[in-house]
């Protein structure tokens, strides 16, 4: 099934643009994705390592896909005086190479071994004799890629603008550090290996060599929600299991009414991706007692039950008799969709360690990611979560929100319903 997908054979693709050969300003970037649903190769067998998801289909893959153990997450901001051409060509190159690498083949023909001697390889050549490791790439767009923050319409797309996408809204308690969100583009690598998420995000990143560059970026680790019954439920790194009543990819209707829009724009079929940098207070917490912890998430710490009774999966009792066994302040209380007008959320979280700070402490928490059909969903729980208990261990440091297309068919690449 490495195979199974076919090489893209629609007219003007670029492939002398990948990778920056033949010194004509560079590579492309694509916008690429795969099918929402996992498929596995028969011909693989069980090999740990060997799912392929693929590429191509109604739905980028990395939304509804099971969530893989690593990410390599990449935001983008477009070079300057770059053109619409530069886009259209960056995307269709992009989208190339990732419809090779979620297969586990290298991001051209000739790769890291088989070009010219006198010429850098094609690829980096670090996933050389990795299997797939069930590889998803997942591109979205910036509200700055339709208008610039000057005003400015870069790309003669600023009326294809979907009217939802706005930056995020300053929150209660948001302490956003420069230069740590936004941008004009983004790409979510997700693998089970770590190097194989990390190769694309290195290997995409060289294809953009003067049309786009990084602008900020995110390695995560141990994923923190389920996106399938065939998951156990994850911890973060307070210790709890998190996400448990995340929106699960086998309850079609509920994906259907909470993450997919649906309406006659380029964007139907696609989703709002919105991207928490979130510090958590390591130190404060681990000397917190445990009946504090609990009452601050409203769940308990092993079985991940509601504090109202029952099993981790068992309904939470928001009004069980006697003393308030979920505090009004508590996390599962405020984030419940019955206390948000019944907005739902597709979560993809990871936990991040990224090493420690000036004083010594973890610098670690969650990176939060979560998709949804209109961004006033996540606006909605965010606000309520101004009163979470849980804001004396947490921060947020990093805000970003984008529009993810829909996926592409075989002969074109994502987000060419922006460009018609």
């Amino acid at each position: 099934m490495v195979d199974a997908e076919q090489e893209p054979t629609r007219p003007g693709l670029s492939r002398r643009g990948l990778l920056g050969l033949v010194g004509t300003g560079a590579a492309g970037i694509a916008l690429g994705g795969g099918a929402a649903t996992a498929v596995t190769a028969a011909a693989m067998g069980a090999a740990a390592g060997r799912e392929v998801y693929p590429f191509f289909g109604a739905h980028q893959s990395g939304i509804t896909t099971p969530v893989q153990d690593r990410l390599h997450f990449a935001a983008y901001d477009m070079a300057a005086g770059s053109s619409r051409d530069d886009l259209i060509s960056l995307l269709e190159d992009w989208s190339y190479a990732a419809s090779r690498m979620t297969r586990g083949l290298p991001v051209s023909e000739s790769g890291a071994v088989d070009g010219s001697p006198l010429a850098p390889p094609d690829d980096t050549g670090e996933a050389l004799d990795l299997p797939p490791s069930g590889l998803t790439i997942t591109f979205g767009f910036g509200p700055t890629l339709f208008v610039a923050e000057d005003g400015a319409d870069r790309f003669g797309i600023a009326t294809k603008k979907p009217r939802l996408l706005a930056k995020l809204p300053r929150f209660a308690g948001d302490a956003l550090q420069p230069g740590a969100g936004d941008g004009d583009l983004c790409i979510q690598a997700c693998a089970d290996d770590p190097q194989v998420a990390v190769h694309a995000i290195r290997n995409l990143s060289r294809i953009a060599f003067g049309r786009a560059s990084i602008r900020w970026s995110q390695l995560g680790f141990g994923r923190t929600s389920s996106t399938s019954t065939s998951q156990v439920t994850a911890r973060n790194l307070f210790g709890f299991k998190d996400g448990t009543a995340n929106l699960k990819s086998e309850d079609s209707a509920a994906i259907e009414q909470n993450v997919w829009v649906d309406d006659s724009s380029w964007l139907s079929g696609g989703s709002y991706l919105v991207v928490r940098s979130i510090r958590m207070i390591i130190e404060a917490w681990d000397h917190t007692r445990l009946e504090e912890q609990e009452r601050v998430i409203g769940r308990t710490k092993g079985e991940g039950a509601p504090l109202s009774g029952g099993t981790e999966f068992s309904p939470l009792d928001f009004d069980a008799p006697g003393a308030a066994l979920i505090d009004a302040d508590a996390h599962v209380r405020l984030a419940h969709a019955s206390n948000n007008a019944g907005a739902r959320l597709l979560r993809r979280g990871y936990n991040f360690v990224n090493g420690n700070d000036e004083l010594g402490r973890l610098d670690a928490g969650l990176f939060f990611m979560s998709y949804q059909r209109s961004p006033a969903q996540f606006i909605g729980v965010q606000r309520s979560l101004a009163r979470d208990a849980l804001n004396e261990y947490i921060k947020h440091v990093g805000s970003a929100i984008f529009a993810v297309p829909p996926g592409a068919a075989s002969t074109s690449f994502v987000g060419a319903g922006l460009f018609r």
